[in-house]
Formats: C-alpha cells, structure tokens, sequence
C-alpha cells in the first residue's frame, strides 16, 4: 500500500500548485531533499518541484497565482526559481542524464519522472510526493528510500561505483549526509567511494570546499573527518592534514595522534559555537606539526614552532583549496599563531604583563582565542583535563581583571606620533617610532598606567635618553 504524506504538504504554496497542476493536467512532484526532510521532521527551507515537461511555465503560473513578482529562469537549465515568504522554491523539467568520463557535467534530455529519480544521488534524495489533486500526497519511492530512512542508510539508486564515477562529487555528498544525519554509509557505497577517490580531481575545489563546509558545520564533524581519511578523498585534496595521522615511538616515548587530536578539538569547539572560521581555526591550529617534530632524549617529543609555521602555511592552504583570502583568512591565521600563548599561561605563573602583550596581541578576538585554547585542552589522563580546565578559569578571570584595569585589547598608545613631533619639532624619523615603541612596551610590561598624564612623563624621559630638547 502507497503512503500518502499530505498532512505535510499544507504550505500555500503545494495548495496553488495542486490547483494549477490539476487544472492543466500536468504532472508535478516535490522531490528531493524538501521530502527527506519532511519525513525526518527536520526544518527545511529549500523546496524542488519536478514537472513532466516545462518547469519553466509552471513556476511563472505559481509566481502569478502567489502574487511573487521576481522569477527567476535560467533557460539554459531549463529551470527556474523564486522565493516566497519563508521558502526558496525551484521548479525544474523532469530528465535524463549521461555523462563524459572527463567531466562531472551531464548530457541532459527530456525524460519521465523515473528517468529524474533514477538520476538522483541517493535513495533517501529521490522520494517524491504528488501534486495532483487525483493522488496529492502520495509517496513515490521507487528505490525504498522511506526503508533506507527508518534504518538510518546512505544508499545509492543504481550501482554506486556508476553514480560516484559519473559525479564524483557525490562521494563529497554521502559523507557530508551521514555526517549530518548521524547515518552509515552502506557497505559497497562505501568500498565504491575509495574505489573511485581518484575521480574527485575533476572536480572544482570550490564545490569540494562546499561540501566540506557543511561537515565542518555539523554537530560532530570528526564523523566526517573519519569517512573522508578512511576512503582517501581527504588524500586528495587535504594532504597537510594526512600528514597529521599516525604516532611514532622513540625509545619508549610516543607523541600523540595529531590527526585525532585535531578532530578531539574540532568536536570540542563545535559544542561552544557554530563559527565556521573558528572551527577552520581548530582544524589548522597544529597543522604544521608534522615538519617541526623533533626527538629529544630528555623531554621526547616536540614540536617547536609549530604554531608559527602553521600561521605562515594559513593563507597557502587557503588559496589552494579556494577558501577567502580575506579578514577570514587573516582571523584563522592569527588564532593559529597564538593558540599556544593561553596554554603556556595555565602551565606557569600568570603575570599582569603576559596577560596584557596576550590582550593586545589577540585584540577583538581573545575570546575565540580562549575558547579554541580551551577546546585544545585534550588528554587521556582526566584528572590532568581537569586540572588545566581548572588553572584555565584561572587565567580567564586574570584576563578580565586586568583588561577592566588596564584596557589594553586594541589600545594605541596615549601620545600620538603628531604629538611627539609637535612636542620636539621633529619631522618624520626613526626616534618617533621608537618613542612610541617604548611607551606601549612600559604599558604593556606595568612600568606605567594606560594613561595620557603617566604615558606623558614616559615620553620626556625616552626622549632626553635619545637626546631630543623641547621646543620652546
């Protein structure tokens, strides 16, 4: 017996449609993704109505019956889309699809709603739901994607190496889906991924960066992480982070797996926010560990430095992999160069005068600072997490005492470079720099208050040991 999902389809919009769907005669279907997540009873705004024969039309006759006046037609797709109230809805003709061994783009032609569902990327993405007043609602499973659903399975329609070799971005996708519904993979889906990992080169980093964004927004990336180095597409595109996996042991001392580790902090940085830059910031921050480890036969492993080189390789391993090369890459960079700082803090006695160069350094985002730190804080050993979380409050009050006293994140220093010049008539030079130089460095050491009357004084005395008089 056929389900029928009607309850769920009470928006206005599948009302007009059924209407305009019926009077005409014409078959249309929502589909996809809309309907998966209908079924789960997740939020969904994004809707995919499949018509047998021009798209095109029917979304212009919708639009006109809903009142939206913008649609949007793209002929060469033969779709179209618009947005109403809170929904991004996209009509398209049902087709058929061949593909080139050399490209991800498909050959297209007109086909039957089979022919569409067959072309779909997964079983649980290829559902589709009636709009026909004769059977609205009504469930169109050919592939026993409702079974997959229940039983928490990512499954290909056809045989899986033929759907990831003709789109090889969909390997990207099935991981992403389980990663994001807390799914398995099933098993030849997933031999077919490493099978075809090789054929993820033909496609565009910036789709694979697309994909790979959305697992890093999920509630516990590290899943992602895992599928991605297990079927070696990670391998393809990530290798500084490959690089990360694995432990050596040197006369019985052993550093820790990066690569979890990495995925540890990842995980731990998800539960305090949903940025997808300081998530990339957990991701990179010991990325350049792998050519800084060094054997000492005293303290074992170390990896001096590695924060410095894992800064510098920031705006490289942006550019390849297509990801902005702007202020968010500049925030990563910087998080990455001054994640051990906080760290070197809990472990040792907490100066005002570290706590101030930390504040001044990290400026607006200490905050992230400290919650990226915190996360970084991973062990076997419970009582030894415990005893860091602890000193790491520690510091955190110490940073909003000292900042409420001393208002150090982004200060410049109270005299102006005009004001030396002014003071000393000096045109332009080194001695200004230097002037200044030393004002900030006794501020942010404690010798004076972040002050105009004490920064003042500072200034006369730096510069009679510079040989500067006062113009009268």
């Amino acid at each position: 017996m056929s389900q029928n999902y009607s309850q769920y389809l009470q928006h206005p919009v599948f009302k007009v449609a059924s209407e305009i769907v019926t009077e005409r005669n014409l078959e249309a279907y929502v589909i996809g993704g809309y309907v998966r997540d209908l079924i789960l009873e997740r939020p969904s705004k994004d809707i995919d109505i499949v018509v047998i024969g021009n798209g095109l039309e029917l979304a212009q006759l919708i639009a006109a019956k809903l009142r939206v006046k913008k649609v949007s037609t793209f002929q060469n797709f033969g779709t179209a889309q618009f947005v109403y109230k809170d929904l991004d809805i996209e009509f398209v003709g049902a087709r058929k699809e061949s593909y080139r061994r050399d490209s991800r783009k498909p050959i297209v032609e007109d086909g039957t709603l089979s022919d569409d569902q067959n072309r779909r990327d997964f079983s649980i993405n290829a559902m589709a739901l009636s709009l026909h007043k004769d059977n609205f609602g009504m469930l169109i499973d050919p592939f026993n994607g409702i079974e997959d659903l229940e039983k928490q399975i990512i499954r290909t329609p056809l045989k899986p190496s033929k759907t990831y070799s003709d789109d090889p971005l969909r390997m990207m996708r099935a991981i992403r889906f389980a990663t994001q519904l807390d799914f398995k993979i099933e098993k030849e889906s997933l031999q077919a991924i490493r099978e075809n990992a090789e054929r993820l080169d033909i496609i565009s980093k910036e789709r694979i960066m697309d994909e790979l964004n959305k697992i890093i927004l999920s509630s516990k990336p590290s899943r992602g992480f895992n599928l991605l180095f297990s079927t070696q597409l990670l391998h393809r595109f990530f290798p500084e982070m490959v690089a990360l996996y694995g432990v050596e042991t040197r006369e019985g001392k052993s550093h820790k797996d990066n690569f979890h580790h990495t995925l540890e902090v990842l995980d731990n940085i998800c539960e305090v926010t949903d940025d997808l830059w300081l998530r990339w910031s957990a991701i990179l921050h010991d990325i350049a560990k792998p050519p800084t480890k060094r054997f000492d036969k005293k303290v074992g492993w170390t990896f001096h430095g590695h924060e410095d080189l894992g800064a510098k390789w920031v705006p490289r391993i942006f550019k390849r992999l297509k990801l902005p090369l702007d202020s968010k890459m500049k925030y990563v960079e910087k998080l990455v160069r001054l994640h051990l700082r906080p760290i070197a803090l809990v472990k040792g006695f907490v100066t005002d005068s570290a706590i101030r160069r930390l504040l001044f350094d990290a400026g607006d985002d200490i905050d992230d600072l400290m919650k990226l730190c915190n996360a970084d804080i991973t062990s076997k050993n419970e009582h030894k997490v415990r005893k860091y979380k602890k000193n790491f409050e520690l510091v955190v009050e110490k940073l909003k005492a000292v900042e409420e006293k001393d208002r150090i994140r982004n200060f410049e220093p109270p005299v102006s470079g005009k004001r030396i010049m002014d003071t000393f008539g000096l045109a332009p030079c080194k001695e200004i720099g230097t002037i200044k130089a030393k004002i900030k460095e006794a501020i942010l050491e404690g010798v004076i208050k972040n002050d105009e009357e004490e920064a003042l004084v500072f200034m006369y005395k730096v510069a009679a040991e510079l040989g500067l008089e006062t113009i009268q």
